[in-house]
């Protein structure tokens, strides 16, 4: 405990002396099982945020006739795996006897504990043709106290997931509690993982999705944001929706504001002025 022997509260920093961003992260590309995966975590930069461990972006691809993702078994220990689709489907086999597929917006959550052993393919059935898979796994380091715990395996279908819908966004809590909603997944300790998406009018998305295709490193102006978002260039009134979308933008940290060099930003100034300086823009 601490305390400060004032007569009024008295806050020592500002906003200024706060940094906002601490560790900007590049993910590497790796192959996984025949497919092209982007590995965030862990990196050189950082080794874990809060318990995640491992962090992979598997996609968005496309696998040809007769191909797919092949991860041969292997074994995991002390920790735990989750997975979550947004395209595609994956086969999941376990030595506990597990065999299930897992498909968009549902999660798999498997407790390696003391030990166990899993692959991941794709279906035979879609090998048959062409498919997609584009998704997230991750690995979630457990308390001590129960990383020799029974190994385990939870399947829970997207109907199961709680999903919030409110102020131009709509999440799905893949584990964990956010705003006041609780997942289903057992976890074994304190932890927010959601899958977060836009869900502002139809003509300012278009503006914000065009915004995410920015490059790292890279600016545009409103008006070359205009012509990106399919608005015509010389209309006051496509400007205008621009501007405001920038404005109201929902996840300024996420949807990058900052690198429109002539527009409104969502962002508070501080943050605003880190990100471009943490791009050298």
């Amino acid at each position: 405990m601490s305390w400060h022997d004032c007569a009024e509260a008295d806050c020592r920093f500002t906003a200024a002396d706060i940094d906002p961003i601490e560790t900007v992260v590049v993910p590497r590309a790796h192959d996984v099982g025949g497919f092209e995966v982007r590995r965030a975590l862990p990196s050189r930069e950082k080794r874990l945020v809060g318990p995640f461990v491992f962090f992979d972006q598997m996609g968005p691809g496309e696998f040809l006739l007769g191909r797919g993702l092949d991860v041969r078994p292997h074994p995991h220990i002390g920790l735990a795996t989750v997975t979550y689709l947004f395209r595609g489907e994956i086969l999941h086999r376990d030595s506990l006897g597990t065999a299930l597929a897992i498909r968009p917006g549902a999660v798999n959550w498997m407790t390696a504990g003391r030990g166990i052993a899993h692959s991941e393919r794709t279906p035979p059935a879609l090998r048959a043709g062409t498919s997609e898979l584009f998704g997230i796994q991750a690995w979630v380091a457990l308390p001590k106290a129960h990383e020799e715990t029974p190994p385990a395996f939870a399947h829970h279908p997207e109907e199961a997931m709680p999903l919030i819908e409110a102020d131009g966004v709509r999440a799905r809590v893949i584990a964990g509690e956010l705003w006041g909603a609780r997942s289903p997944v057992p976890t074994l300790g304190d932890m927010i993982y959601a899958d977060v998406a836009l869900t502002v009018p139809t003509d300012q998305r278009r503006v914000l999705e065009a915004l995410r295709k920015v490059p790292y490193g890279r600016t545009v102006s409103v008006e070359k944001l205009v012509g990106l978002a399919g608005f015509d260039t010389d209309s006051e009134e496509d400007r205008r929706t621009v501007e405001t979308a920038l404005r109201e933008n929902p996840v300024p940290l996420f949807v990058p504001d900052h690198r429109v060099r002539d527009g409104p930003s969502a962002a508070p100034p501080a943050i605003e002025q880190r990100l471009r300086s943490v791009e050298g823009l």
